[in-house]
C-alpha cells in the first residue's frame, strides 16, 4: 500500500465524515441556499451559515461570519480581491514567494489597468528585507502576503509587513491557501484586511470550496455579477456581504463537506494536529538530509507548514517523482508548483523539484518509507564483478 505525501496540493485523504456529509446533503437536502423560501432552501441556508461560522472559528476571523464570501478556491478569491481593490495606475506589491494565483492576475492587471507591480525579493531561507518592503510599499494600494510558501514551507512576517503597510494606508491581502487549517492564529489580528483561502487543503473539505474574508468597513468591488437570490429588482450587486461577492449558485454540497472538515479540526485541535505534522516534518527533513545525492531545499523552521522540497542529483523532478510512485508507492508533487519565482531563487527553474507534504493522516511509517524510497531510487546500481 502506498503513502500519500501531497497534502499541500489536496487533502485527498479526508476524515470519513467529510464524504458522508457531502453524500448526506445530496440525498437529504439537495437545495441551494437563498434560492427559495421553502424548507429545503432554508436548511441549505442554515448549513451555509454554520459553515461560515465554523470557518471563522477555525481560522480566527473576527466579527460577523457573513464577512466570509464563498468562492471556488483560493485562486478565485485572490482574483476577486485584486480585481476588486485595484484601479487604474494603482501600485501592487507582491513577493517572490507568491503563487501564480497572484502573479498571473497581477500581470494581467498591469496590462489591462496599468497596475504598477512591485516585487519584494525572497531568499532560499524564506526571509524578506523589511527595508526593501518599506520602499516598495510607499504609495502602494495593495500588498499581498503569502502566509506560507507551498515550496519552502516557510512563513512571511505578516505582522511586521502589515505595520509598514498600515502606516501608508495600504490594504493587506493574505493568501492563506497553505496556512488555513494548519494554524489557529488570527491573520486578522496580525494585520490582514482580506484573507483568501481554499477548502480542499488543510481545511479538509472537497475541491470547489473556498472563500474570501473581508474586514468590516472595507468594500471590494464585485468580481462577478449576477443572481444572489434576493433584491432582484436592483441592477447593481447588493452592498451587503456576503451577497456582494457571491453571484450565482455555489457549491452547497461542498460546503457540507467543508463544514464537516472544520468540525473535525475543531474537535481534534488545529494546533495539536499541526504540532504532530511539524514533528513528522522534522523527521522527514532529517531523513532526507542523510540520503546521498539528495538536496533538501526547505529550511528547518519552528513555524511554517509541513512541506519538504528536494532535488535529486542527476535526475529531473518528474523522473524522480515518477519512480517514487511507480516503484515505491510514494505520491509526491514534482515541477515548479505554480510558484516560478521561488524556483528562480532556488536555482531550480529548469528541472523543478519534488515536494513531500504532510497532513492530518500522515504517519511516521510514511515518513520512513519516503526516506527509504528516495535512498533506493538514488542508490547507485551495483555492477557484478566478473
Amino acid at each position: 500500500m502506498g503513502h500519500y505525501m501531497d497534502y499541500a496540493a489536496t487533502s485527498a485523504v479526508r476524515p470519513p465524515e467529510v464524504a458522508e456529509a457531502v453524500a448526506g446533503f445530496l440525498a437529504g437536502v439537495g437545495c441551494s441556499p437563498g434560492r427559495g423560501g421553502h424548507s429545503g432552501a432554508m436548511e441549505a441556508a442554515r448549513l451555509a451559515f454554520r459553515c461560515r461560522r465554523e470557518l471563522a472559528r477555525v481560522m480566527g476571523l473576527p466579527g460577523d461570519p457573513g464577512r466570509i464570501a464563498f468562492m471556488q478556491n483560493a485562486t478565485h478569491a485572490l482574483n476577486a480581491a485584486l480585481w476588486g481593490l485595484l484601479g487604474e495606475g494603482d501600485a501592487l506589491v507582491v513577493s517572490q514567494y507568491d503563487h501564480n494565483a497572484v502573479l498571473r492576475p497581477a500581470h494581467y492587471l498591469s496590462r489591462r489597468r496599468g497596475v504598477r507591480v512591485r516585487m519584494l525579493s525572497g531568499s532560499p531561507g524564506g526571509g524578506v528585507d523589511l527595508d526593501e518592503a518599506a520602499r516598495l510599499l510607499d504609495g502602494a494600494r495593495v500588498l499581498v502576503v503569502n502566509a506560507a510558501s507551498n515550496v519552502l514551507g516557510t512563513t512571511m512576517p505578516l505582522r511586521a509587513l502589515a505595520e509598514i503597510a498600515r502606516a501608508g494606508g495600504t490594504t493587506v491581502v493574505v493568501d492563506a491557501a497553505q496556512s488555513a487549517g494548519h494554524s489557529s492564529r488570527s491573520l486578522s489580528a496580525e494585520g490582514a484586511d482580506v484573507v483568501a483561502f481554499t477548502g480542499h487543503k488543510a481545511l479538509l473539505g472537497p475541491q470547489g470550496t473556498g472563500g474570501l474574508w473581508v474586514r468590516e468597513g472595507l468594500e471590494i468591488r464585485p468580481f462577478l455579477r449576477g443572481g444572489t437570490g434576493g433584491d432582484s429588482r436592483n441592477r447593481r450587486m447588493p452592498a451587503a456581504m456576503p451577497d456582494r461577492l457571491e453571484a450565482g449558485t455555489g457549491n452547497p454540497a461542498g460546503l457540507a463537506g467543508l463544514l464537516a472538515g472544520c468540525r473535525f479540526l475543531a474537535r481534534r485541535g488545529v494546533d495539536a494536529l499541526h504540532a504532530r505534522e511539524m514533528a513528522l516534518k522534522a523527521e522527514l527533513l532529517d531523513g532526507m538530509s542523510s540520503v546521498p545525492g539528495l538536496r533538501v531545499l526547505s529550511p528547518p523552521a519552528p513555524r511554517g507548514v509541513p512541506v519538504v522540497t528536494v532535488t535529486a542529483a542527476g535526475m529531473d523532478s518528474a523522473s524522480f517523482a515518477g519512480r517514487l510512485d511507480r516503484e515505491h508507492g510514494i505520491q509526491t508533487r514534482a515541477g515548479l508548483h505554480c510558484a516560478p519565482e521561488v524556483h528562480r531563487i532556488l536555482g531550480t527553474s529548469e528541472g523543478g523539484a519534488v515536494r513531500f507534504s504532510l497532513g492530518w493522516a500522515s504517519t511516521r511509517e510514511g515518513v520512513e518509507a519516503s526516506v527509504r524510497a528516495a535512498d533506493a531510487v538514488l542508490r547507485p546500481v551495483a555492477v557484478p564483478v566478473a
